[in-house]
């Protein structure tokens, strides 16, 4: 979910097609020799070289000496899966390298495609900064001598800190999907008696855009359905727009292939139904339309807001749209699950969803609680004449305090209502008081926020939800899942305590099978269990009697370390925890802010929210030095030779997950301790002062330099670490050798130049 300020650069870019914002000059990279050779280095490994070639004017045997000349191996073929999925990342890396016309080169896509994609697919451009780069045009020309004497050093640099060279990765990009898609036994199956019910979540690899559109990439493949049921989920939900699936009476054009997308929509349900999994469709309705489309349809006009308005559902007429599509959607798939819908979102949808329904002359009169509660009833209409069994799920985001209980009255008594169970608890961290809001699994719910509308919702004969995040938070996304497994446990207790009934596990981030998912769902079979109880038979399913004690007592030691958590809303967002050593370090501030889960670049000041820097790097090294403990029980126990090869493996694989959260969280204190001595440079007193300093940073660098390296070798090891569905990849693994370079530049070159 997005902040307000975001809200404003989105709307912003719904009236433009490939959006400009401020253009500021490109950010430095001076560890390259130029922005020739950093657009080969961050291309090698995602863009097959003809096109690079193409992009630049070059030929492919130019570009790849320039490849050679860094250290680069010989490209390895591009997979169909990086072609397909990882276009955010080729966009990412080449915001502040190509101008507009050469990234469309690069990515082989129309301006329209473009445009789309960055308004889209999960706000990218707000993630982006809602800006770009004046870049200027890159055109090929043979380097001269001091740019090929910079590359040599670049190669040396490669050869001194990998001897063994940046060779093939044992486990490729995405290559964690054909590992999802292989049935593997975990937990027994244990049937649908649980209080939980639902217990859903996003797929781990979804594809935004069209999914359900014959040869769009396949989000929910059988073997990882069944993966995702014998870790205790039984629901998967994706996002849905109504006049993609029913006809749009006013534009039938819209809806063009919508009965191709219900088609598959009821193959999808009819696959995962094998697997005991629900389909849920996520509903942001209705959608703003440009105001263009109200001079034909001026009755059905709502508010304003930056060249769109809102479809107002004060208006029979949308309602009877509204409702008249839901009934298609569910005459179509009549075994779909159910709905849940947020009507206070980032989109613009009725018009109170931005707080400005005073602004229609319709929903002034009717209120919030009203138009919100008349909107679900609308939908439950729809599925109700629809004949089949589909849920209908109010989620609560954005609503006002004073809003749930005027509108749960007037709900109908088939909807549940959902709140995020750890919004509005308290916290202290360091000494430092601030209050959890979303993303938390840091701490455990419920909290104040969601028990009060629970309470509201059950004395109204609703049943009620929690939406949690049980694999991966905002906190750190950039892993398939943070293995506290005892603090899921404990949030899993505490809402079989308060009589929750049904758990949405995550938001588009989270859904790799995990020890997290399941411990949820163990929680919710027989008799109220232990926490300690569910952790042994979790690990006893995934790494036998003999090893899962050990992992066991590993999850208790990353449990406590990650309850040292920072929390604050500027630093989930803000924050370098996903891009970890990935990010790099400049010698000068750069001036750029850093941007919602997109680039953190400088800004310490947003990453450590309102925890003085010394206590923000002193409570993300307390967690590294936890994470590395548990880390090095688990390696320890691989040399037992009891244990069977599946189950070491398995340990294997779990020590590398707690590794790689160790080293983000070390890296988060390395960058901030070097942003902080770098930035108190200029202001020191004395010799003594600015020598301090200058150790610091030295310090900072050389740990940082070591964290990359280490983050190399796991990512290479396990594709899942540096991957998230709506980011796709933070950084691959050239991305920390090119942070070494970074380091080992700054050592060299700006540390020296300091002294002097």
């Amino acid at each position: 979910m997005m902040t307000a300020w975001a809200i404003l650069g989105l709307a912003m870019l719904h009236a433009m097609e490939l959006p400009a914002g401020p253009t500021p000059d490109p950010v430095p990279l001076p560890h390259f020799p130029d922005r020739m050779h950093a657009f080969v280095w961050y291309n090698w490994p995602l863009v097959p070289v003809e096109r690079m070639a193409k992009v630049v004017g070059a030929e492919p045997a130019q570009i790849t000496e320039l490849a050679k000349s860094m250290g680069l191996p010989e490209q390895a073929p591009i997979s169909d899966a990086v072609k397909q999925r990882a276009f955010i990342t080729v966009i990412r890396r080449n915001w502040h390298l190509l101008p507009y016309d050469q990234l469309l080169q690069l990515l082989d896509w129309t301006p329209e495609q473009l445009a789309y994609t960055l308004r889209e697919d999960d706000f990218l451009y707000i993630k982006l900064g809602s800006l770009k780069p004046k870049c200027d045009p890159l055109r090929y020309a043979a380097p001269e001598p001091a740019v090929t004497k910079c590359a040599a050093e670049i190669a040396q640099v490669i050869h001194e800190e990998f001897p063994d060279g940046l060779g093939t990765a044992k486990d490729p990009l995405f290559g964690f999907i054909d590992r999802l898609c292989a049935p593997v036994t975990l937990a027994s199956e244990r049937g649908s008696a649980n209080l939980f019910n639902p217990r859903f979540c996003s797929s781990y690899f979804a594809m935004y855009g069209d999914p359900l559109l014959d040869g769009a990439p396949e989000s929910f493949p059988d073997g990882y359905l069944k993966q995702l049921a014998q870790t205790g989920v039984n629901g998967v939900w994706m996002q849905a727009v109504l006049y993609k699936l029913a006809e749009f009476p006013w534009d039938p054009s819209m809806s063009d292939r919508h009965e191709e997308r219900l088609r598959n929509l009821a193959k999808l349900v009819e696959r995962a139904g094998k697997y005991g999994i629900g389909i849920y469709l996520y509903l942001n309705e209705p959608r703003a339309m440009q105001l263009s489309f109200f001079e034909n349809h001026p009755e059905l006009k709502g508010v304003e807001e930056s060249g769109f308005a809102s479809m107002c559902t004060s208006a029979p007429e949308v309602r009877d749209y509204l409702r008249n599509s839901v009934t298609a959607v569910c005459k179509a798939v009549p075994d779909l699950a159910g709905f849940f819908t947020i009507s206070a979102s980032e989109n613009l949808t009725n018009c109170w969803s931005h707080f400005g329904g005073a602004n229609c002359p319709r929903c002034a009169k009717e209120g919030a609680p009203a138009v919100i509660a008349e909107l679900h009833k609308t939908l439950q209409e729809g599925i109700d004449a629809g004949g089949g069994r589909a849920r209908l799920i109010a989620w609560d985001w954005g609503w006002k305090d004073d809003w749930p209980k005027p509108i749960v009255a007037a709900l109908p008594k088939s909807v549940s209502l959902m709140s995020v169970s750890e919004w509005s608890i308290p916290i202290n961290r360091g000494g430092i008081d601030s209050v959890i809001g979303e993303y938390s699994l840091s701490t455990p719910g419920p909290g104040p926020r969601a028990t009060k509308n629970w309470t509201v919702a059950k004395e109204a004969g609703l049943k009620v939800l929690a939406k949690v995040q049980a694999n991966v938070t905002w906190e750190l996304a950039s892993v398939p899942y943070i293995p506290a497994v005892g603090l899921a446990a404990q949030h899993a207790s505490n809402l079989r305590g308060a009589g929750i009934d049904g758990i949405m596990l995550g938001w588009t981030l989270g859904g790799c099978p995990s020890p997290n998912l399941e411990a949820f769902a163990e929680m919710g079979y027989g008799s109220a269990p232990g926490v300690d109880d569910v952790l042994r038979i979790v690990a006893g399913n995934r790494f036998g009697n003999h090893l899962g004690p050990v992992a066991a007592e590993a999850w208790k030691t990353c449990s406590k370390a990650f309850s040292e958590y920072p929390y604050n809303g500027s630093t989930v967002y803000m924050g370098p925890q996903h891009m970890g050593p990935a990010n790099p370090l400049w010698g000068a501030p750069t001036g750029y802010a850093a941007t919602m889960v997109g680039f953190p670049y400088d800004g310490l000041d947003a990453w450590r929210g309102n925890f003085p820097a010394d206590v923000f790097i002193g409570q993300f090294g307390k967690m590294a030095d936890g994470f590395d403990q548990a880390t090095a029980v688990l390696r320890a126990a691989l040399d037992d030779t009891k244990t069977d090869e599946p189950s070491k493996k398995a340990l294997l694989e779990e020590a590398g997950i707690t590794e790689a959260c160790a080293i983000h969280f070390r890296s988060v204190a390395n960058q901030s301790a070097f942003v902080s001595a770098r930035n108190a440079l200029a202001k020191a007193k004395s010799p003594e002062e600015h020598t301090a300093l200058l150790a610091k940073a030295e310090e900072a660098l050389r740990s940082e330099l070591a964290q990359a390296k280490r983050l190399y070798a796991l990512q290479t090891a396990d594709s899942r670490i540096g991957y998230e569905a709506s980011n796709h990849y933070f950084y691959v693994p050239l991305d920390l050798a090119a942070k070494v370079i970074n380091c080992r530049h700054l050592l060299d070159t700006w540390l020296p130049g300091q002294r002097n």
